[in-house]
């Protein structure tokens, strides 16, 4: 596996943020709406988060949040469908470990479950939501919430679209692709949370992961819901932390948006039109990423299967990297961070970069730092102690 930590938030010490919450820098009001045409010219290379639809430079904070608006609008416009707003009820209940939410909305009202697997001890506990169940170990002192996400929109193959909670909610027409739908759900638990105190979860404290597709689902989630406090996706692969662009051209049997959209209902049909021609997408899976910013985000791939794009994930996510530690300072990168480099050089640097972090050991386990950092969190180690995952950047 390759663990590939992904700084999009503020480094801070371990004494700082042991009760952490979801730092969310404020919205700007005034903020341009995305116009009714968007340019989408043909650009190969990953396109620069710091530069709008407009053409021009963001160059301050606020600039930036008004930015992040606009990504997320493009998102929504041109690849995972529109993201309601809170819904008009939310409603909730804890019985033994089972938390019932209900929600409401338009006339029309959906109810599910979520279970809760505590540590020892009183709580309040920091909670991980973890899409069906997830496959990270379990740290310890934290909370496991079990997400039945596939309830709230299915996933069997392309008969699945419109089918689930979230669109007998909405209807079975609604834009929204599942990946989407999923995090929308999540958004409802952490209502659900803060509506009772007696689920013994901090909600200020809450991480969010999935595997494989609902590894996807884990960073659209971290990505749009932001009361999420850490992004846990684990082999999200294409469709994740994967860049579109990167897996077009990378020369290997990589899943493609062409190919991703005849597999399941993941992604709204507005992304239709686009996977033919995915230069002329005006983003990319970085900014995917980028909308996760200023709060923690762990991408976590596996090497062994080509057709994830482990590559692919490591040119966006590396690139995600570089916006986070700018935004983090306040000031932007302006120079070209985003072009692609040649196959042979990227390969190269992908090699040499997973040989230093992993020292050549494919088995991990569960660090203590992260843990004791974020107090929801995880670090993870490749075959070495403590300090050589803070030498590798992970624990600082």
């Amino acid at each position: 596996m390759i663990f590939t930590s992904i700084k999009v938030a503020a480094v801070l010490s371990a004494a700082a943020i042991h009760a952490v919450a979801a730092t969310v820098i404020p919205r700007q009001a005034a903020c341009s709406a995305l116009p009714a045409s968007v340019p989408t010219p043909s650009v190969s290379y990953l396109p620069d988060p710091f530069t709008n639809v407009a053409g021009q430079k963001v160059t301050t904070l606020d600039q930036w949040n008004c930015r992040q608006q606009e990504l997320s609008q493009l998102f929504q416009k041109m690849e995972l469908g529109a993201y309601p707003p809170k819904p008009s009820s939310v409603t909730a209940s804890i019985s033994g470990s089972t938390l019932t939410i209900n929600v409401s909305d338009g006339g029309k009202s959906i109810s599910f479950t979520v279970s809760i697997s505590y540590p020892s001890g009183s709580g309040p506990f920091p909670a991980i939501i973890a899409y069906e169940g997830g496959s990270l170990p379990k740290p310890s002192g934290v909370a496991i919430i079990t997400y039945s996400n596939s309830n709230m929109a299915q996933q069997t193959d392309t008969s699945s679209r419109g089918k689930g909670l979230f669109y007998n909610l909405y209807g079975s027409s609604h834009s929204a692709g599942a990946l989407l739908a999923w995090a929308w759900g999540v958004d409802r638990i952490i209502d659900a949370l803060e509506l009772v105190p007696a689920a013994k979860i901090d909600p200020k404290r809450v991480g969010v992961t999935g595997c494989s597709r609902n590894g996807k689902g884990a960073l659209v989630a971290g990505a749009f819901v932001q009361r999420i406090a850490l992004t846990l996706p684990q082999e999200s692969g294409s469709g994740g932390d994967a860049s579109w662009r990167i897996s077009d051209s990378i020369g290997t049997s990589t899943q493609t948006a062409s190919e991703i959209i005849g597999e399941n209902v993941w992604f709204s049909t507005l992304f239709n039109p686009f996977v033919s021609r995915i230069p002329t997408l005006p983003f990319d899976h970085h900014e995917l990423a980028a909308l996760v910013a200023p709060r923690p985000l762990l991408a976590i791939e596996n090497t062994d299967y080509v057709w994830l794009g482990p590559l692919s994930s490591y040119g966006a996510m590396t690139a995600a990297r570089w916006a986070g530690i700018a935004i983090v300072r306040f000031r932007v990168i302006s120079r070209r961070i985003w072009m692609l480099d040649s196959l042979e050089e990227f390969a190269a640097k992908f090699e040499r970069g997973w040989r230093e972090l992993a020292n050549g050991n494919s088995d991990f386990s569960v660090v203590k730092c992260g843990v004791d950092g974020y107090g929801v969190g995880y670090e993870y180690q490749c075959g070495g102690d403590a300090d050589e995952c803070a030498g590798a950047g992970l624990c600082e």
